[in-house]
């Protein structure tokens, strides 16, 4: 929509991504978010790539209410930058992410799923990526639950074991608290009874996680009268 076909007469915002390589050194991200700032630009997300003795690359997204072009002129006019690039956002090229945790066979089992029917939604307009990391150990398993509600567009952690309780338990309801859902296998330990959906066979799990979130699918977890499977 163009400023004359916007009711309010004003341009809509619109998220863009910033590559942005500058000089090393302290103070580098006030002075490029002081630019922002000025622009009325809102960071959504800023990512700190490379910081050497030779140079600096960060990676913005930011909202601009008006024009990306003039933001992007201010901030090439730093004397600390080196190039400024607009690119597109994570969310448009790799969307929403199911993150896959647990035993080695079984996170493979529940990622042969999900790819395939994320597959089935990406070629009909969706954007959704599968992250796997299999481990084992309370504890590490523990932190890293925790770790998937500070992951950019993490919508979704399927737990894939044989054996889980103690503090995953916990982890696993901070999350769901902070707005993770949570998907878990069928399993010994206390971690079932903490997730919002528990599948039995792994390979339905990853397809379940994949549905449970894509818009071109009309699965529903809260239409569910049952949760586990």
């Amino acid at each position: 929509m163009t400023d004359a076909e916007s009711p309010t007469g004003v341009a809509p915002s619109e998220t863009i991504g910033l590559m942005v390589e500058t000089a090393p050194g302290p103070g580098i991200l006030h002075e490029l978010t002081g630019v922002m700032a000025r622009h009325h630009a809102d960071i959504t997300l800023v990512e700190i790539l490379e910081s050497g003795p030779a140079k600096s690359r960060i990676y913005f997204e930011t909202t601009v209410p008006a024009s990306a072009e003039a933001l992007e002129k201010d901030l090439a006019a730093l004397p600390i930058a080196r190039r400024v690039t607009v690119v597109k956002t994570f969310q448009r090229i790799y969307g929403k992410r199911i993150i896959i945790v647990g035993g080695g066979a079984q996170v493979g089992q529940v990622a042969l799923g999900a790819i395939s029917e994320a597959d089935r939604h990406n070629i009909r307009g969706e954007h959704i990526s599968v992250d796997t990391i299999p481990l084992v150990g309370e504890q590490t398993l523990a932190d890293a639950v925790r770790a998937v509600a500070r992951l950019p567009r993490a919508r979704v952690l399927v737990l894939a074991g044989a054996l889980m309780g103690g503090d995953i338990e916990k982890a696993v309801r901070e999350i769901r608290g902070q707005g993770v859902l949570v998907l878990s296998l069928n399993m010994a330990g206390s971690v079932p009874e903490a997730a919002d959906l528990v599948v039995t066979d792994p390979v339905q799990a990853g397809v379940m996680a994949v549905m449970a979130i894509a818009d071109t699918a009309k699965f529903r977890l809260d239409r569910l009268k049952r949760r586990v499977f």
